[in-house]
């Protein structure tokens, strides 16, 4: 889709605003002259950051249809319209297939059905006018995959095939799409995933770098936004020679859960 200027002010919404990415992205955007409303659970981490960006906070829960119902009917009410929508909001969910069946819907509902949630809300008024952003956060395990973390991995991918979906349903009409997809970020996500630590935390960058090269990406509308350009190789190398890339990865999964060791993953 060809660039156009971006509205001035821009109205956004960030979901997972209380942390990590979603922090630094509503800090870069309300640097940028951006109305933000910020969202997230309850707590004093998202009043904090609304304090911080001039912000308005809009605590809710991104795993209920109710809680994004409330949040872009709020942000509405606030703003006057939203012109984007940053669809952050993530979780690690089960490590494996035998976790709890509610583990698994309550990871699809945050990582996956919270997207589709906010865009069955905002699709109607920015196809009216032909103008409107949708931002997922959907990580490099969407385009790879995770170890360790089937939930992750599972609805990441997810979470791409909807924006590539949008994209190619209403990329004519309008409406932007744009998947973020870093590798490692000093987040505590990052910090708090188990064995995979050592792997995330090798070459991970600042949220605030991450928000950055989002901002620049807004500039020029492209899809798939990488703050880890090697990660276009690491995926181009799976589309051209799955059996391989798929061996490699059994390769490191196995030195991250050693072969005859207890693994929380089965």
């Amino acid at each position: 889709m060809p660039s156009a200027p971006l509205p001035s002010p821009l109205r956004v919404v960030v979901t997972g605003a209380a942390g990590g990415i979603g922090s630094a992205l509503a800090a870069k955007l309300a640097a940028e002259g951006a109305e933000v409303v910020v969202s997230d659970l309850p707590g004093p981490g998202l009043e904090e950051v609304a304090v911080r960006t001039g912000g308005y906070a809009v605590p809710a829960d991104m795993a209920t249809a109710d809680g994004v119902s409330a949040l872009v009917t709020a942000a509405r009410e606030h703003l006057g319209g939203i012109d984007a929508y940053f669809a952050n909001a993530g979780i690690i969910g089960p490590l494996g297939i035998g976790d709890d069946d509610a583990d698994w819907q309550r990871v699809i509902d945050v990582n996956v059905l919270a997207h589709v949630r906010a865009a069955r809300l905002l699709l109607p008024e920015w196809l009216e006018r032909r103008a409107g952003r949708f931002v997922v956060t959907a990580s490099a395990a969407g385009l790879l995959n995770m170890i360790g973390a089937a939930g992750y991995g599972v609805t990441k991918h997810a979470a791409v095939a909807f924006a590539e979906w949008l994209s190619i349903t209403h990329g004519d009409d309008g409406v932007v799409v744009q998947a973020l997809c870093p590798q490692g970020v000093d987040t505590t996500m990052v910090h708090t995933s188990g064995p995979v630590v050592p792997l995330l935390r090798d070459g991970a960058v600042s949220p605030e770098y991450v928000a950055d090269l989002v901002w620049d990406a807004l500039q020029d509308n492209r899809f798939l936004i990488l703050p880890h350009p090697e990660v276009a190789d690491f995926y181009r190398a799976r589309a051209q020679d799955t059996d391989r890339w798929l061996a490699g990865m059994r390769r490191l999964n196995a030195q991250v859960f050693p072969p005859h060791t207890a693994s929380p993953t089965a």
